[in-house]
């Protein structure tokens, strides 16, 4: 039977999903789940260290390179407690409270990953079209402006979700699809359908930009010239694919694939909101030679 909708949201309990046919194995999981949380940390904070720290990083695109570490930081940061709670002691059990609290940073972080990877790809297109009037569109003052916008939308956008979902009505103990409280998840154990989603816009909007890119490149005369304008984008390429390509995949699923097994929706799910965080700094200091020059620096000062 249903509480009432009303009830105060303390009452209502959660049970957080651990990974199904692999509850034996927590050992293993455990510790690549906290080898993937390491990575991503330390991963990210060098990112953000390096940018701060270098001045001649203090570019339109190496700010908005910091802005997406700070989202994929917090996205982790966000799913940590659950994951460990589950992985590591054990514990399933998550009040309603303290639920919608991680769905808000959840998504919230989410949304600022989306934005941040959208304002990169604003940042190439400017870069590849307009080469000349590059430094006098993106500015500082413009770099910071967007940052605030980004930042105000996604927290505005998500603040009413946990105040929202305290007035809906659920069973006394419910069990959750995954490891964390994601709003699609909660909000199937009610009685509600509404959803909030607002990456796609963001979506379409990348894929504008790269069309610009495409057609500009593809005007140039020179192949080298080509090359080198693509490599300038590659980077950003890899990390829109690591966002996007679980994110589409779990969307299909979810609309064509409903008899498939539990655990390929949550590999998805933790493709989606564990991989990218851990592999965007790794892209990056692959293929951005400043990026890569200066961790080498940091981790042999002497033969620099």
């Amino acid at each position: 039977m249903e509480i009432s909708k009303h009830s105060n949201a303390s009452n209502f309990l959660f049970i957080l999903m651990d990974l199904p046919g692999l509850e034996t194995a927590h050992c293993w999981t455990a510790i690549t789940i906290c080898l993937i949380y390491i990575l991503s940390v330390l991963g990210n904070i060098t990112i953000m260290y390096i940018v701060k720290s270098v001045p001649s990083l203090h570019t339109p695109m190496y700010l908005f390179l910091s802005m997406l570490a700070m989202a994929n930081l917090g996205l982790s940061a966000s799913t940590l407690l659950s994951m460990v709670a589950v992985f590591l002691l054990g514990q399933r059990m998550i009040g309603a409270a303290t639920c919608f609290a991680q769905l808000f940073f959840i998504h919230t972080f989410s949304v600022i990953e989306w934005a941040a990877l959208l304002a990169m790809a604003f940042d190439r297109c400017v870069a590849i079209r307009e080469p000349l009037r590059y430094a006098t569109i993106l500015t500082t003052k413009h770099i910071g402006a967007i940052g605030l916008a980004v930042i105000s939308r996604s927290t505005v956008l998500h603040l009413p979700l946990p105040v929202l979902l305290e007035r809906l009505a659920f069973q006394p103990v419910s069990a959750l699809s995954h490891s964390y409280c994601v709003h699609p998840d909660v909000l199937r154990l009610s009685s509600s359908s509404t959803l909030v989603n607002s990456g796609g816009m963001d979506a379409v909007l990348i894929l504008l930009s790269y069309v610009l890119i495409l057609k500009t490149v593809l005007s140039i005369a020179s192949n080298a010239e080509q090359l080198k304008a693509f490599n300038t984008c590659i980077s950003h390429i890899c990390a829109v694919h690591l966002f996007y390509t679980p994110l589409v995949s779990l969307s299909m699923i979810h609309r064509f694939g409903k008899k498939l097994p539990a655990q390929v929706y949550m590999l998805l799910s933790y493709l989606h909101f564990l991989m990218p965080p851990m592999l965007n700094p790794i892209v990056y200091s692959v293929k951005t030679k400043e990026i890569r020059v200066c961790i080498l620096k940091m981790l042999h000062p002497k033969k620099h």
